[in-house]
């Protein structure tokens, strides 16, 4: 999916390592006391969200030492990483194995003279041409000693660089104790922020100019919180490397950067109405609402499941995208830009049943990249509804999944936080509408029964070149009462963010409470922080004119008549409103008349419906009366009139329109802006 350019970068990583993989080289002369290097090639851009952030590859370069005996074991040592945050690489299984301690032992890997990689050896089949062999007892699984007493024990093999002329010298190789291939996979174990690989053989290189080569890889880390902004700069992440147990080594450089740190996610909401409004009174069906956009602070924020490029060999899956593949991620050294590290079958150390893992592979992500947006505050009745996949606008067409090479931004919706992708498929959703004459397919947000609905969509194709927005669509429906309230007027929000983003205590089948900071089996991968903050999605808004009467009197033989008017029909396209004003009088002593007179409230309701008129005298609703009053009606386009005389209108009268107060009413579909306190 993604294009070449990625496999131009590998290529170059890989060739940094080309002088440092081989521990067979002729040999050259002693090169003293054994010792190690620690580094990381190309540190990572982490995102400050991220809860199980892939760090970059720790690798320890060691060189000298003293030739060991044909046929001898190979001192094994602890190789420990320490953070300063929470491992949280994924838990394949806790509890008492083979009669040891209790360990969490972690999808984190240790790689002996990168096998598998393809750079050169001098002798065939060892170093980086030898197979991927994981570290296996007599019973064939994984042993928490690694190559101590009771694990994979390894013997040194001290082979000739050329047999017909034996001045060449020897290559120290590890061979099992029957001669079988070496061991060179161990899988590390998590606590708290550590993770140790215990039982590593240490067989000096010797030779001047040959290495012994250890890479840690699948190491990740909560950076939540660890720092990082665009303001603040960018925080690193530092790692330390220390080597203990039967063969101590002193390791230059043990505190190395593996990553750097910054927030990953900008996020906005584009209004599609005019400043997000929407009336209580007029129905709306499949209205465009607004985009909600995603994007990327650095090309590599979006992830897909696994790196882009054809299916292996044999691959029952046709998109190489999503796959399961372990051909395309079990390289040493190279870069896949993808939520997974370095991938194989779990099978391999001889894990069973009950270990909770992805799709039986050790790291394996569990998905890719998921963004999420939370509905709130939705009121009943309203129907949300949102793009299945990302678009460029609102009347773009939904399109189909990019084939072959192409970088083009795609994301699908799928049906749920930490649903994993099933056989390499992401679990998407279809469309439950359409919209722009059936061009783009969308479905509605299942709401939660209070007033909440969440919408994930997931990453499937990404250019790791480029920062990237995925946009998508938000359209809303429902039917207007609003003389029963409804829909409920007020604000809609919307949060977005990563997904998943697990609570404090997550809960899983056959597991105890995981907490998303620390490693853990029950928790999905990848998985982060909640940043986001609560945009404005909508604004149902009641309608209404609020109407000021400055002079109404029933006193001394004047009274007062009174008209309000619905003026919503006319013949510039207004949508048409109808409802109820409320009366409230004010006679300079506080509302008049006050509640309870005679038993009575006073303060009428007078039904308006559009196109008409509704008129009363102020001797009718409030006898008595002399002072201002005000009438809320619950539609637009409300206009008043008050005639005032004295009995019968024979000697005196006078008229005036009421005041159309200001109160953030809508303006006209084709007039040029909102009426405000006039006539």
């Amino acid at each position: 999916m993604v294009d070449f350019r990625r496999w131009i970068i590998v290529a170059a990583v890989l060739a940094l390592f080309a002088g440092l993989a081989s521990a067979q080289v002729p040999n050259g002369g002693a090169t003293g006391q054994l010792a190690c290097t620690a580094s990381v090639a190309v540190p990572p851009q982490l995102r400050t969200e991220g809860l199980t952030e892939l760090i970059g590859d720790i690798v320890l370069t060691c060189t000298g030492g003293a030739l060991l005996p044909n046929g001898s074991v190979v001192s094994t040592a602890n190789i420990t990483v320490s953070l300063g945050t929470n491992v949280t690489s994924r838990i394949l299984s806790t509890g008492n194995l083979n009669g040891g301690p209790t360990q969490n032992v972690s999808e984190a890997l240790l790689l002996i003279d990168e096998p598998g990689s393809g750079l050169p050896s001098t002798i065939a089949g060892t170093g980086p041409t030898a197979p991927q062999t994981p570290c296996l007892n007599a019973a064939g699984t994984f042993p928490i000693a690694g190559a101590g007493a009771g694990g994979c024990v390894q013997v040194v093999n001290n082979v000739p660089v050329n047999p017909l002329n034996p001045g060449l010298g020897t290559i120290p190789v590890m061979s099992t104790q029957g001669g079988g291939a070496p061991a060179n996979m161990y899988l590390g174990l998590v606590s708290a922020n550590q993770v140790t690989f215990a039982g590593i053989p240490i067989l000096p290189p010797v030779t001047s100019g040959s290495t012994r080569v250890f890479r840690m890889t699948n190491i990740r880390a909560n950076v939540n919180g660890l720092g990082g902004g665009l303001l603040n700069g960018i925080t690193q992440l530092v790692a330390s490397v220390a080597i203990s147990g039967n063969t101590a080594l002193p390791v230059n450089n043990p505190v190395i950067v593996a990553g750097f740190i910054q927030p990953g996610l900008s996020t906005a909401v584009t209004g599609v109405s005019p400043a997000h409004n929407f009336l209580q009174c007029t129905s709306e069906n499949l209205t465009g609402t607004a985009l909600l956009k995603f994007s990327e602070n650095f090309g590599t924020a979006f992830k897909t499941r696994v790196a882009a490029g054809p299916p292996p060999p044999g691959s029952p899956n046709a998109n190489g995208q999503t796959g399961v593949g372990t051909a395309l991620q079990n390289i040493p050294g190279l870069i896949y830009n993808s939520e997974s590290g370095f991938v194989i079958p779990f099978a391999s150390f001889g894990f069973t049943g009950g270990i909770v893992t992805s799709a039986n592979q050790i790291g394996l992500a569990d998905y890719g990249t998921r963004l999420k947006a939370v509905f709130n505050n939705i009121p009943a009745g309203v129907h949300i509804f949102v793009s299945l996949t990302n678009l460029t606008a609102l009347n773009s067409a939904t399109t189909a999944q990019p084939a072959g090479t192409s970088t083009a931004s795609f994301a699908q919706l799928v049906n749920g936080e930490t649903s994993p992708d099933g056989n390499g498929v992401a679990p998407v959703l279809g469309p439950t509408a359409s919209v722009n004459s059936n061009a783009t397919a969308i479905a509605e947000v299942v709401q939660n029964g209070a007033g909440s609905g969440t919408a994930v969509w997931e990453v499937i194709n990404t250019n790791p070149a480029a920062a990237e927005t995925f946009s998508f669509g938000v359209w809303t429906s429902y039917s207007a009462n609003q003389n029963n309230g409804v829909p409920a007027t007020g604000i809609i929000t919307v949060n977005q963010s990563y997904a998943p983003t697990p609570g404090p205590a997550t809960f899983s089948a056959g597991a105890a409470a995981c907490n998303p900071d620390s490693a853990c089996i029950g928790l999905t991968i990848p998985r982060f922080a909640d940043t986001s903050t609560a945009r404005t999605l909508l604004n149902i808004q009641l309608c209404s004119t609020l109407l000021l009467f400055p002079f109404v009197t029933n006193q001394n033989g004047f009274d007062t008549g009174l008209a309000i008017s619905n003026t919503s029909t006319d013949p510039i396209g207004t949508t048409t409103q109808q409802g109820t004003c409320k009366l409230s009088w004010y006679d300079g002593t506080g509302k008049y008349p006050p509640t309870g007179i005679n038993g009575t409230d006073l303060t009428k309701e007078a039904p308006v419906a559009s196109g008409t008129s509704a008129v009363n005298l102020a001797s009718t609703l409030a006898n008595g009366f002399q002072g201002y009053m005000f009438a809320q009606c619950n539609f637009q386009w409300a206009h008043g009139f008050a005639f005032v005389s004295d009995l019968g209108a024979r000697n005196l009268a006078m008229g005036y329109l009421a005041l159309v107060v200001n109160n953030g009413s809508f303006s006209r579909p084709n007039a040029p802006a909102a009426e405000s306190l006039a006539h």
